[in-house]
């Protein structure tokens, strides 16, 4: 057994903000090699919002705001993982399947990192464009370990704050998510291929 990302819809925001919004249920990667041919300065509209906060559901090949860590078997390991190949592939133009499916493992893999949160956890990540490469940071929602008593006003649940975004990115609504499940505090970046990682642990507030 494994854990893995897979989509989560706590309301209709996505299929308003994206090209195509993933269905809840899909098995998702963070996804931002789709962009490495974009011209990043040019994004805009549902692209934009795309590049800047979805995880890419392994279903539709559309795009959801929040994942959930989840526990899957080596099958479903393996269905996601050859789903992605086949996109990879067919859709973006790799030239062999040998190379599509290291591309998707490889993909499946960062996914599973960012797994290390008890099932329930909902993750969402924030991505940019910084020093001509893709930077990805991710969030999770934890519980606050004394509970708000103004439900209305201030959530239970809460993410890390991120430093050094331009301008502000459609978040989901933290007071809404509060009755939906714990998580922890984590967030990171991403080396790779034009792309800058590292991860940083942060304590619970």
């Amino acid at each position: 057994m494994t854990r893995l990302l897979r989509t989560i819809r706590l309301d209709a925001s996505d299929a308003l903000v994206f090209p195509r919004a993933a269905e809840p249920g899909e098995w998702a990667v963070p996804g931002g090699f789709c962009f490495w041919d974009d011209d990043l300065g040019a994004l805009e509209g549902k692209r934009r919002q795309a590049f800047r906060a979805g995880f890419l559901g392994l279903g539709s090949f559309g795009w959801s705001t929040l994942v959930q860590v989840v526990t899957a078997s080596a099958a479903q390991r393996e269905e996601a993982a050859a789903a992605l190949a086949a996109h990879i592939q067919d859709a973006l133009g790799a030239p062999d399947a040998a190379a599509a499916r290291a591309a998707a493992e490889e993909e499946i893999a960062f996914a599973e990192s960012l797994c290390d949160h008890p099932p329930g956890t909902l993750v969402a990540l924030t991505r940019g464009a910084e020093g001509g490469e893709i930077r990805e940071r991710f969030r999770t929602l934890h519980e606050r370990a004394e509970p708000h008593r103004a439900f209305e006003t201030l959530p239970v649940f809460a993410a890390v704050a991120v430093d050094g975004e331009e301008e502000p990115v459609m978040h989901p609504d933290l007071a809404r998510m509060a009755r939906a499940g714990t998580g922890s505090s984590r967030a990171g970046r991403r080396e790779g291929s034009s792309r800058a990682g590292r991860r940083e642990d942060e304590a619970p507030e």
